[in-house]
């Protein structure tokens, strides 16, 4: 996998970093690697493990007919979420996202019982059961999916920030989309909008490079997605998506960007799933090798966890935490599997909301 030596921007000829695309279009400023004190470091551990071992029991549970329907696991992309998330403000900020989206959940701090019942199609789960796992949300969370439909995050996210700027409650959108839903001409719809507007909007293209089957490469005439903003004057940064703490600074150069009523910024964070597309992609486009090369050479838990132990973290105190997150998973899964169905009644609520 080809990862960025460091972040870098984009500007509308291409040009290195620092060089204006044309004169006095404001840049924003490089994004350095955050630091970050143990206790910091320890929770990012925590919260990569929790959705590491929450989407590998996911995936045992759809292997046993328990999780019905697609599901897209987000096994290698941990550090995107929770790095990203960490920074933002859970008070006044709103989060969407696409088909992929228990890892977001997670970072987001939602009850990991809630989210694996609602996986499993119980009436206790997030959305009653009825969304599973490609449609989930959490309104007083600010989290507003989850959506099937590729690309239709975007436009839906654009509305989000429209509303944090409609309303001036100081919020932000932050919009997840992958590199294959980079090529939906909706996307390009939302940026002229959000430029021409100046929304408060983080877009962030999730590449993993790989579009359901197809290479980046091969489906994208231009697969430095990180420029795909220029032509609306949206800035772009390419980001190393493997490592928490680069993902982290990012964060906090993109949100001072857009607080500072600048407008939207585009972020590419290059990273990897381990998993194929969904639980049924087989994932033979690509080799065994291939995986188990960015597995060894750039896994984000397993890099925190050098850095973690580098800074004096014993091998016992990673090993307790492991533990304590696979009994958190544990109980998850015996609490989805324990709960009941929707009532057939459920088939006819939430169906219209009409307010007055």
């Amino acid at each position: 996998m080809a990862k960025p030596a460091s972040s870098r921007s984009a500007n509308a000829s291409g040009a290195a970093a620092g060089t204006p695309a044309t004169p006095n279009r404001e840049r924003p400023s490089e994004p350095q690697r955050h630091h970050a004190e143990t206790t910091e470091l320890l929770e990012y551990y925590r919260q990569m493990l929790l959705i590491r071992r929450f989407e590998e029991r996911a995936g045992q549970l759809y292997g046993l007919g328990l999780i019905g329907g697609f599901c897209h696991l987000y096994i290698g992309q941990e550090a995107v979420a929770v790095g990203l998330q960490s920074a933002l403000d859970p008070n006044r900020d709103s989060v969407i996202t696409g088909y992929r989206d228990h890892g977001h959940m997670l970072a987001y701090g939602i009850d990991p019982k809630i989210i694996m019942a609602e996986l499993t199609g119980r009436a206790a789960g997030i959305s009653k059961g009825k969304g599973g796992s490609m449609h989930m949300f959490s309104v007083e969370r600010k989290f507003y999916g989850g959506h099937g439909i590729v690309g239709a995050q975007v436009s839906l996210g654009t509305g989000l920030a429209f509303k944090h700027k409609y309303s001036g409650d100081g919020g932000v959108c932050m919009a997840y989309f992958g590199d294959g839903a980079a090529n939906q001409g909706q996307v390009y719809e939302s940026f002229n909008m959000a430029q021409l507007w100046g929304l408060p909007i983080i877009y962030v293209i999730e590449n993993n490079q790989y579009a359901m089957g197809t290479s980046v490469n091969r489906s994208s005439a231009e697969d430095q997605l990180f420029r795909r903003g220029d032509s609306f004057r949206i800035p772009g940064l390419q980001v190393d998506g493997m490592d928490v703490l680069a993902v982290r600074g990012a964060a906090t150069t993109a949100l001072e960007w857009v607080r500072g009523g600048k407008g939207p910024i585009l972020l590419e964070l290059k990273t990897y799933r381990y998993r194929g597309h969904s639980m049924s992609d087989p994932a033979k486009y690509r080799s065994r090798e291939e995986v188990q090369s960015v597995r060894e050479k750039s896994d984000p838990i397993e890099a925190i966890k050098r850095e973690l132990q580098a800074g004096g973290a014993s091998e016992d105190d990673l090993k307790a935490i492991d533990k304590d997150i696979r009994q958190i998973v544990t109980e998850a899964a015996d609490f989805a599997e324990q709960m009941p169905e929707p009532d057939r009644s459920e088939l006819y609520t939430d169906v219209l909301v009409e307010t007055y």
